[in-house]
């Protein structure tokens, strides 16, 4: 599945089912910077992605100076995380530019799994806009009309995720990219790092959808991954698209590994998502082949309450109702009061039509 054909619809896009049942959600493992500079490790992580089921490893692109004043505070649970400097943090981790991702495309590509890198600057959005078929803005530039109008610019589909954002900010950067015409999708997102699973608001997904049902909508998860329930929660309610950051090793230390899922989670996940859309199916009514059985010995049939002589009329106290249902039907109930016995029909038979006239 290619992530611009969730574009391509034009009816409501966050419907949880259609005619094939559950649809599959498209999965963006976000490596972010947790390949911390090395090009072996990040070529390591696009592989285990793919290993893993995603259909795209996403990456952030941007340099320190350009995002953060030197006395940005930290905004992430210093336990895990001990730099107290957004500047700090960020210059630590923004050695990957043009060449770097270049790369890391061409990886992708031979990998087979789609390459994705939200840029925080115009100069990143230039370079990468040659890389990609959709963009990616964090929801740390919803805000940012100079940069959302730029990047609409460039005629590609745009994901905008909505963390920490009031209904009328996402109403507000939505409009300057509807007015552009761009395809739009919105994830749903709570910018803390780690998320608590009772603070996850994944009702903020339906929320979406009722707002926006020519967007695509989806979740950009923060939770501790564990049993990965929460993303499957959130399938359910109806995000097509599933962006988790992702690591080779949950134990390193660092803002983005402690809350990352790994290929272990990913494959878990996925086998989970299969059986929950095995065990949905389509939405419609049916009996199901497996049920042949019951319909032909749980239901019942008319069957003859007392003998009935031949040339009788039939009448209500000659009819009763058993299993299995080998006869004329109890539906036929009405049609059959009234007509003849052919030949004399001995108690407790099953009815059958031959027997009537």
């Amino acid at each position: 599945m290619k992530l611009t054909e969730l574009f391509t619809r034009t009816e409501a896009c966050g419907e949880v089912v259609t005619p094939a049942g559950l649809p599959e959600a498209y999965i963006i493992a976000e490596v972010g910077v947790n390949h911390e500079g090395s090009m072996e490790l990040a070529k390591r992580l696009i592989d285990e992605a793919c290993e893993g089921g995603a259909h795209a490893v996403k990456f952030q692109t941007y340099k320190a100076e350009s995002l953060a004043s030197k006395d940005s505070p930290a905004y992430w649970d210093t336990t895990k995380e001990p730099t107290q400097s957004q500047y700090e943090l960020f210059k630590r981790h923004d050695s990957f530019w043009k060449n770097e991702f270049e790369a890391l495309k061409r990886h992708c590509d031979t990998a087979g799994i789609e390459f994705l890198s939200t840029p925080f600057d115009l100069a990143s959005a230039a370079f990468l806009n040659d890389l990609m078929d959709v963009v990616k803005v964090s929801s740390s530039d919803i805000t940012n009309k100079p940069f959302i109008r730029s990047l609409c610019g460039y005629g590609k589909p745009i994901i905008l995720s909505t963390g920490a954002s009031y209904a009328h900010e996402v109403m507000e950067a939505v409009s300057w990219i509807e007015e552009s015409g761009t395809p739009l999708a919105l994830l749903h997102c709570v910018l803390n790092y780690p998320t608590l699973d009772e603070n996850a608001g994944l009702g903020m997904i339906s929320a979406l959808r009722r707002m926006y049902p020519r967007h695509v909508i989806g979740y950009s998860d923060h939770t501790l991954p564990g049993d990965m329930q929460v993303l499957e929660s959130a399938v359910l309610l109806g995000a097509r698209i599933l962006e988790k950051h992702f690591t080779h090793d949950k134990s390193l230390p660092g803002n983005d590994h402690y809350h990352a899922m790994d290929k272990e989670d990913l494959k878990a996940f996925s086998a989970s998502m299969r059986r929950i859309r095995a065990m949905i199916g389509a939405p419609a009514l049916r009996s199901l082949p497996s049920e042949e059985p019951a319909r032909k010995n749980a239901r019942r049939s008319l069957v003859a309450a007392r003998d009935i002589p031949a040339g009788k009329g039939i009448s209500a106290e000659d009819l009763t109702f058993k299993r299995p249902a080998h006869g004329i039907s109890p539906r036929h109930y009405d049609e059959l009061i009234g007509m003849r016995a052919r030949t004399t029909i001995a108690e407790d038979s099953v009815l059958q039509w031959g027997m009537l006239e």
